[in-house]
């Protein structure tokens, strides 16, 4: 009975951390943007996370998992299995606890993964080790940024060049709005399908996912319509004759840069032609950043941020209900082994999971996320670049898109990585200079000594654990 307290305690623990670092990946853009505020993201994230981990949280679970090591090689010592996982989850909740102190967005499955490695190398040796699995996760640091900092680059270039670059930008984001329902709400369901509902055993192929993740779009590009044409184009600020293809405002720039580079190798009669022509065409550049600040901050600017506020919403509602559904393994899969080894004294590849430990994890990651989620969803959201609903939705949606390729592609990924990688990629779409290179070094170091932190974690606990109850 003690040893079951202490699990389930230990449990919660981890399901708590899992909220208060992983639920940002969520809701760390929306926060961010200001698309919500941190009070209303706390409240969608809760409602959002809560329903994926009790409503279609997995019933039946690996007790190990990953596959990282083979459940088989503890079945002849079922206490050393019980205490190991228990310190399992202990050291991967403490990691998780220090991480969301500092602000770290870190993986709570490679921290999950660290731990169980580090029990299995303690329990018997490194050739218990699936070595390979471990490799892939570890791929992950690198495939999970680039791929989806390279998809939200071009999808806010994108978003930039046909809405924010027209004369028109109310007119274009409306005309553009259905489609990026479509597209966002199919690669949604498509994420829900592959990453979150899952354990309902909806093991549909690509094909009829995919059919039902475009009839799913088209609902809602078709509600969309009406809803995005009552919104009013207002009464711009900037003059028709006033404007100017953004190419032209490149150009210039360019022109300013070289000309600076030729003066600084002239001399003479030619440097001094040089040196007019220079504050000539800086001149011009001026009167186009003066432009484009005027733009910035017009009501036809303001009006397309409101329109993507919603998308953005969307898009971070239906990650939170799909990480819900999924991560809550990451602190109940360990326990429902530990339960089931204690009630039976016999180690299992896969366990039951009781609707009251469903609802245990899913209450853990919702009250993480209340008292510490604000943390770590400030890193993602403001310290890392600066952003705006159109920056966050592409973010956001470069990650799901990743999430999907990555599902079908058999790649291994990390939601968090993905996210952190996609805020970049929004970030780098303005320049080196807009990004926080400081946070964005803290935050890979987080993500290397996930692995072995954890893993030298759960060896002390486990020694403390094991003389505590022998």
């Amino acid at each position: 009975m003690i040893l079951i307290i202490v699990a389930l305690s230990i449990s919660f623990y981890m399901a708590w951390n899992i909220g208060a670092n992983d639920v940002a990946n969520a809701m760390g853009t929306s926060v961010g943007s200001g698309a919500l505020t941190l009070k209303q993201a706390i409240l969608v994230a809760a409602l959002m996370e809560f329903a994926g981990a009790f409503l279609v949280g997995s019933h039946v679970t690996n007790t190990v998992r990953k596959g990282i090591v083979d459940p088989v090689i503890f079945s002849g010592d079922p206490n050393s299995y019980i205490y190991g996982m228990i310190a399992a989850l202990l050291a991967a909740g403490t990691w998780l606890n220090i991480a969301s102190y500092k602000g770290w967005p870190v993986s709570t499955t490679h921290s999950i993964v660290g731990a169980v490695l580090g029990f299995g190398i303690i329990f018997s040796g490194f050739a218990s080790v699936h070595w390979n699995k471990v490799s892939q996760i570890a791929a992950s640091w690198v495939v999970s940024p680039i791929l989806s900092g390279a998809i939200s680059f071009l999808v806010f270039c994108l978003l930039r060049r046909i809405i924010f670059y027209s004369k028109t930008p109310v007119i274009s984001a409306k005309r553009m709005t259905p489609f990026l329902v479509f597209f966002v709400v199919g690669i949604l369901t498509l994420v829900m399908v592959f990453k979150g509902l899952k354990n309902l055993h909806l093991d549909l192929p690509f094909i009829h996912a995919l059919i039902l993740a475009c009839l799913v779009g088209l609902l809602g590009a078709l509600i969309s319509i009406p809803l995005v044409n009552r919104i009013k184009s207002p009464k711009s600020e900037i003059e028709e004759n006033e404007f100017v293809d953004p190419k032209v405002e490149r150009s210039i720039q360019k022109v300013v840069m070289h000309l600076r580079r030729v003066k600084e190798s002239v001399t003479g009669e030619l440097s001094d032609e040089v040196t007019h022509l220079l504050g000539k065409s800086e001149n011009i550049s001026n009167q186009f950043e003066t432009y484009s600040h005027k733009k910035h901050i017009s009501a036809d600017y303001q009006t397309v941020e409101k329109i993507f506020i919603y998308l953005q919403i969307l898009s971070a509602s239906f990650v939170a209900f799909a990480h819900g559904a999924n991560d809550v393994a990451n602190a109940i899969g360990p326990l429902a082994g530990v339960l089931s080894a204690i009630k039976s004294g016999v180690v299992e590849m896969k366990a039951q999971v009781p609707l009251l430990i469903l609802l245990l994890g899913g209450l853990g990651i919702v009250i993480g996320l209340a008292t510490w989620g604000w943390r770590v969803i400030e890193t993602v959201g403001k310290y890392i670049t600066e952003l705006t609903p159109t920056r966050g939705f592409a973010a956001e949606f470069g990650a799901a898109i990743t999430i999907v390729l990555a599902s079908k592609l058999a790649l291994p990924v990390s939601t968090t990585h993905t996210l952190v990688g996609a805020v970049l990629g929004v970030g780098l779409a303005r320049g080196l200079s807009s990004l926080n290179l400081r946070t964005i070094s803290e935050i890979v170091i987080s993500w290397v000594f996930t692995i072995p932190a954890s893993a030298l974690l759960t060896a002390v606990f486990y020694y403390i654990i094991k003389l505590s109850f022998s």
